[in-house]
């Protein structure tokens, strides 16, 4: 009985260990790390005091490719400003070089990163993941994640975010 008991309580833990809550505006971002196809190395705890959008995506995602476009162009008016785009994707290197040929990202990307994507997304009540492409997460100077959306039509609602806490830090 003893056995059943401990077994059962194993399995509630570790469901409730699956089962996420949505990351919410002002909780902290999860910790990355990783290569970009630039060759450099990008780590979330060295960007601290610049504000960093994070975008995840897919070359299979349909929204992704249409929102691209406007999306550079939000890239773009940032340049020179202290501001960092990345664009993790759980996708090989090979197939995103292939699809950024036809379709140019003008952000950071960070290729076979179903490991950012397991600390962002949300999950079910089965602990299943539930993310959304493109899904973006606006993190600001301190860490703390400031901005989330997803889905089609974000850009300006992202860029919005992102003045906001220029802005902030400016006067700051």
């Amino acid at each position: 009985m003893r056995f059943v008991s401990s077994l059962a309580l194993i399995a509630l833990l570790s469901v409730a260990g699956f089962s996420q809550a949505r990351l919410s505006v002002g909780s902290p971002a999860p910790q990355f790390s990783g290569s970009g196809l630039d060759g450099n190395y990008y780590d979330l705890n060295e960007l601290k005091g610049k504000v960093v959008v994070v975008s995840f995506w897919s070359t299979r995602c349909q929204i992704c490719h249409s929102e691209f476009p406007k999306y550079n162009k939000l890239i773009k008016s940032f340049t020179g400003q202290n501001v960092v785009f990345i664009a993790p994707t759980s996708q090989s290197e090979a197939a995103v070089q292939q699809y950024l040929q036809s379709t140019p990202l003008n952000s950071i990307v960070l290729p076979e990163r179903f490991d950012m994507v397991l600390q962002y997304a949300d999950r079910d009540k089965a602990g299943n993941i539930d993310m959304g492409f493109p899904d973006y997460f606006v993190i600001g100077p301190t860490g703390n994640i400031e901005f989330r959306a997803s889905g089609w039509d974000k850009v300006p609602s992202v860029g919005n975010a992102v003045t906001q806490l220029l802005s902030k830090q400016k006067a700051d």
